[in-house]
Formats: C-alpha cells, structure tokens, sequence
C-alpha cells in the first residue's frame, strides 16, 4: 500500500481518545477562542517531560486561572497574583517563569487583543513558512518589559524562562511552540481548533518531539540525525508531498503511535498491530 494512502487512513482513524494524554486536551475545556488560546499556549509551553507532570502542572496552573483564563490575564498583577503561584515548579520552570509568561500574554492581548493578532504582526504571507514569523514573534516577547516580575525590564541571565520561547534562528527545532500553532491554524476536526484562519495550514512546520523523529525516521522521511529546526522543516517538506495544503495534519496520528500506543521502537508486540507497520523502515532490518 503506498505510503500516502497508509498516512491518510492513519489520520482519518485518529482516536479522539488519545486527546487525554494530549496537552491539547486542556483547550477542549473552554469554547471562548480567546480562553482557548491562552490555556493552549500556557499548556503548549509546559509540554515538555512526562506526560503525567505535564498534565500535573497545567491543571496547578488551571486552578489559578479559572473559571475564565482570559479575565484572569486582563487584571493580572505579578505582585498581588505572586501567592497564587508560590511553590510552582515544572521541571526546571518556576513560578516567576509562569509569572513572566503570564505577564507576556498579557501584553499581547493589550497591544493586539489577542495572541492570534499579536502573532499576525509577523506573519509574511510571502515566506515559505513561517520561520521568519517565529524569529521575530520569540524575540518580540523575550524584549519585553518584565520588571513587574524581576525587578528590572530584562530578564535574568540565569531564568529559564526563554526556554519557554526558542527561536529557529538558534537551531532549535520548536517543537512546543509549532505544536501551539498547529492547535490554533489547523482546521477545526474534532482534534485541532483553527483558530487562526488568517494563516494558510501549509505554512506550518511540524512539531518534532522525539516520538516524531524515531518515526520519521523509521519512515524515511528524514536522514538527519540532530533534532532540530532542519530536522522539522525537512519532515515538512517529505509530508507536503502527501498533502501540500496540510501537511501537519498527519502529526497527531503519528505522534501518538508512540506516546498512546506504545511504539518505542524496541517492543516488536507493539509493531504487529501498528498502522504503519507495512511502511515502517524498522521492520525491514
């Protein structure tokens, strides 16, 4: 069976139950675009590590900001709003890391009203994709004024908090930051929320996590080795032969053959039933 029609099927089949061990998931909770921005991009941005302390953190989080994320940010103050947030720690993030990306939204939504917008000051309807968007978008946010959080309008040279808004233009692959954008332009399909409809879905690059890349490697549709913004805009470029117009529609399917399924690359049990067992360059060695 050829690769796309496996790809295809494979998307088609998707399981609106894997959204459970999906950071997405928590957007589901909220219908306002505006409140499900803010909790994809606050779960988008602790993506990373287990999935069960990812989950762990984000509902600490939600318990802050809820019932309604968005009136949470307009009167958001780091100094009245700093107990809420004592104790906080996601991996090497804190609670001043929350306290600045709170304060970064924040910003957004007063200068453009709403991070989608913000986000559009960047976009070049010219570029390939949205590489350049990135840069500038990351920078913008990093350049902010956050004195309100640490005392002085830059941030510390020892906070983890640019972790949270890397750039293409240092390599990284972005992955928490392009699965944000693949919940907000995406279509609406019962799993993305398309929000972002000014932004063409083949101008997504896909997230690479490292599900993403044992499987694409195992695929064949990159030979790189480095997880990296290359890496990313490589395995792009292989899907847009299979759907140029949405080519980051395959990444959920994919990604969760191994953090739902249990694909490791290692457990033979778990290829027998797998989609894309036929295709799979593993099974051939």
């Amino acid at each position: 069976m050829h690769m796309k029609t496996i790809l295809d099927n494979l998307y088609a089949c998707r399981s609106p139950r894997y959204l459970q061990n999906d950071p997405l998931s928590f957007c589901h909770r909220y219908t306002g675009s505006l409140d499900q921005e803010i909790v994809g991009l606050i779960a988008s941005s602790f993506a990373y590590g287990k999935v069960t302390s990812i989950k762990r953190s984000v509902e600490r989080i939600l318990a802050v900001v809820n019932p309604s994320p968005l009136q949470f940010i307009e009167s958001y103050d780091p100094a009245s709003a700093r107990k809420l947030l004592t104790g906080f720690k996601h991996r090497f993030n804190d609670d001043l890391d929350l306290s600045a990306l709170f304060l970064a939204i924040k910003t957004m939504i007063e200068q453009a009203g709403s991070i989608g917008d913000y986000f559009l000051r960047y976009y070049d309807k010219q570029a390939e994709d949205l590489t350049s968007c990135l840069v500038a978008f990351t920078s913008s946010i990093l350049h902010m004024d956050y004195s309100a959080v640490y005392g002085s309008k830059d941030i510390p040279a020892d906070s983890c908090f640019p972790f949270l808004f890397p750039s293409p233009a240092s390599g990284s692959a972005c992955k928490r930051l392009c699965m944000f954008l693949r919940w907000m332009v995406r279509p609406a399909d019962g799993i993305d929320l398309g929000l972002w409809q000014a932004i063409p879905p083949g101008k997504l690059i896909i997230p690479v996590d490292a599900h993403i890349q044992r499987i694409s490697r195992f695929l064949g549709l990159t030979q790189r080795k480095q997880t990296d913004w290359r890496m990313a805009q490589e395995i792009t470029a292989a899907l847009k032969t299979f759907d140029s117009d949405d080519p980051v529609k395959y990444d959920f399917s994919l990604c969760h053959i191994g953090i739902s399924e249990g694909c490791s690359g290692t457990k033979r049990e778990a290829c027998q039933t797998c989609a894309i067992f036929d295709i799979c360059g593993e099974n051939q060695k």
